[in-house]
This record gives C-alpha cells, sequence and structure tokens, in this order.
C-alpha cells in the first residue's frame, strides 16, 4: 500500500537562510508552507502570512455569556426560592456581582483555551513530520521549512530541487 505524500521538509542551517528560503518559496508561489525553529524568529510570521487567532473575541463573547448566565441563573434562583433577609429586595443585582464576576472570568477563559486547542489542531497525538528523521533537531540546532504535498505548486520532483536551490541542506519527502 503505497503512502501518501505529505510534503517536503528542507533543514537550513541558520535562521537567515530560513527567512530566505520561505521568502523564495513564497515568491514562487507555494502557499501551503510552515516552519520550525527552536526558537521565534523574527518576520517569519509575516513571511508565512500566517493567520491571527480570534482567542480574544471569543473570550469577550465567553466571558458575556458567562456574566448573562450568572445574572440569568441568580434572577431565577431568587424568584423561584424567594428568601426575605434582612429586608433585601427580590432582585439586588449589587448582590449578585460576586457570582456574576467569577463566571465572566471562568466563562471567558475555559471559551479561549478550547479555541485555542481547536485553531491549533489539537489535540494531535501524531504528526506526520514526527516521523522525519531528522525532525528532532527542530528544537535544538537546526531549522525547518515544510511545503505540504496539498499546495498546488508542489511537484515531486522540482520542489526538492527548488528547495536545495533555495539553500537547504538536506530535503526530505515525508509521508502521513
Amino acid at each position: 500500500m503505497a503512502e501518501r505524500a505529505y510534503g517536503l521538509l528542507a533543514e537550513f542551517e541558520s535562521p537567515e537562510k530560513l527567512t530566505a528560503a520561505a521568502r523564495k518559496a513564497r515568491d514562487a508561489g507555494y502557499r501551503r508552507l510552515d516552519a520550525f525553529t527552536p526558537f521565534p524568529v523574527e518576520g517569519l510570521d509575516r513571511i508565512l502570512r500566517l493567520p491571527r487567532p480570534n482567542i480574544s473575541w471569543i473570550g469577550l463573547i465567553g466571558g458575556f455569556a458567562g456574566a448573562g448566565f450568572a445574572l440569568l441563573m441568580q434572577c431565577y434562583v431568587n424568584y423561584d426560592f424567594p428568601l426575605n433577609v434582612g429586608g433585601r429586595p427580590l432582585y439586588a443585582i449589587s448582590a449578585f456581582a460576586v457570582v456574576m464576576f467569577e463566571l465572566t472570568i471562568l466563562f471567558s477563559a475555559l471559551s479561549m483555551i478550547t479555541a485555542m486547542l481547536w485553531q491549533n489542531g489539537l489535540p494531535r497525538l501524531n504528526h506526520p513530520l514526527f516521523g522525519a528523521e531528522r525532525f528532532r533537531l527542530a528544537s535544538k540546532d537546526r531549522f525547518f521549512l515544510c511545503i505540504e504535498a496539498d499546495d498546488g505548486e508542489f511537484d515531486r520532483e522540482r520542489t526538492p530541487a527548488f528547495l536545495r536551490e533555495a539553500g537547504a541542506s538536506s530535503v526530505e519527502l515525508v509521508t502521513s
């Protein structure tokens, strides 16, 4: 059974070479690019055109949902089980503030964690790149650029030659 190609993994020795190769690949028309580095490389996110996360908006919506849930819950409890304690009004909004604050924070945090996991494609127990022979060096001292096989410009013969021409010290075909 023939395995399907995931992409080509090119190894570079410096962040400058990786950045230059990523820029060349983007200019050559490759769109499905990803980079793996042992530390953040300035400007690489703009070259790869990584999408900006929507987590802050999701956190705001989650916070509003938590505050609304807390208010509705406490109003329902006071309506269904009214207690006259010290002449307190039935709907004392100031008394609801603590619970509303806590559920706002809780719902906001949970929604942002869920959105982060979803946007990162997690939980993913295995990734095709983990099987690449030299990929373990991505967390030590090497820099990698991956061109995925789903890219419209990807070709099994031309793309490895392009990556070597861009300065890659090694190019490996990764199967999924």
